[in-house]
C-alpha cells in the first residue's frame, strides 16, 4: 500500500515535469518563429517592398458555422488591393482541392476577379495542403526565389519562416481580420502548427506532398495555363 502511495506520486511528479518541459518546448519554439520573422511582415502597404509576385495562402470561404470566413475575404482584399497598387504584378492562390466539392483556388480566383483583378493575372496551385507545401511549393514548382506572402499576420509567421529556411527572399503583407484571440481553436492550432514546422525543416526534412511539373510564372502579358492539379 505504502508503496503505491510513492509510485503515484512519483508517477504525478514525473508527469507534471514532462508537462512543464513540453510547455516550455512549444513556448520556446514559437518566440523563435516569430522573432526571427517579425520584421519581414507588413502591416502598411506604403512600406511594403515591391515584388512580382504575391502568395496567397488558402483558406475555406466558410466558418464552421456557415458564415463567411472574414480571414478568407481579408486574403483577397489585401491581394486585390496590392495589385492595384502596383506592388505586385501575379498573384498565385494555394490551397487544398481535395474533391469536387472543396477546392480553395477556384474560390480565391472566383474572388479576385470580382476584385477586379484579371484574370491573366492570377496562378492557380492545387496542392498547397498545407502551408509547407504552399511556400515550397512557389519555389520549387513556380521558380520563385521572392514573394510576397498574403494572409493574417498570425500564420504569416510561420509562412515567413518557411520561406527564409528555403532562402527565399521574402515579405509577408497582414491582410485585415478579426481579432484572434490566444487560446481560440485558430490560435491554439497555429502555436502547434509552429512547432511542427520546426520539426518539418530541422528533424523530419519534410518535402512537399506533391510536387508536380515545374510552371514559370510569367510577369509578362501571357495568361497563365488554366489546369486543374
Amino acid at each position: 500500500m505504502k508503496f503505491g502511495r510513492h509510485l503515484g506520486r512519483r508517477l504525478r511528479r514525473w508527469s507534471l515535469i514532462t508537462a512543464v518541459v513540453l510547455f516550455a518546448l512549444v513556448a520556446l519554439l514559437n518566440n523563435w518563429v516569430v522573432n526571427n520573422t517579425y520584421s519581414y511582415i507588413f502591416d502598411d502597404w506604403s512600406l511594403l517592398p515591391d515584388n512580382d509576385v504575391g502568395l496567397v495562402l488558402g483558406t475555406s470561404s466558410y466558418t464552421r458555422s456557415g458564415a463567411a470566413n472574414p480571414q478568407f475575404y481579408g486574403r483577397i482584399h489585401a491581394a486585390a488591393q496590392l495589385y492595384q497598387l502596383g506592388k505586385i504584378k501575379r498573384i498565385i492562390v494555394s490551397g487544398a482541392n481535395p474533391d469536387s466539392t472543396y477546392n480553395e483556388p477556384r474560390a480565391m480566383r472566383r474572388e479576385l476577379v470580382k476584385s477586379g483583378v484579371p484574370p491573366q493575372a492570377i496562378y492557380m496551385d492545387f496542392a498547397g495542403f498545407r502551408t509547407f507545401d504552399s511556400v515550397a511549393r512557389a519555389q520549387v514548382v513556380f521558380g520563385l526565389d521572392r514573394v510576397t506572402i498574403i494572409t493574417q499576420r498570425y500564420h504569416a509567421y510561420r509562412a515567413v519562416f518557411v520561406a527564409k529556411k528555403l532562402h527565399m527572399k521574402v515579405v509577408a503583407y497582414a491582410a485585415p481580420s478579426d481579432e484572434i484571440g490566444s487560446f481560440t481553436r485558430t490560435m491554439v492550432r497555429e502555436v502547434l502548427a509552429r512547432v511542427r514546422v520546426v520539426l518539418d525543416i530541422y528533424v523530419l526534412h519534410t518535402e512537399p506532398k506533391f510536387l508536380g511539373t515545374p510552371q514559370k510564372v510569367d510577369t509578362d502579358n501571357n495568361p497563365p495555363p488554366d489546369t486543374d492539379g
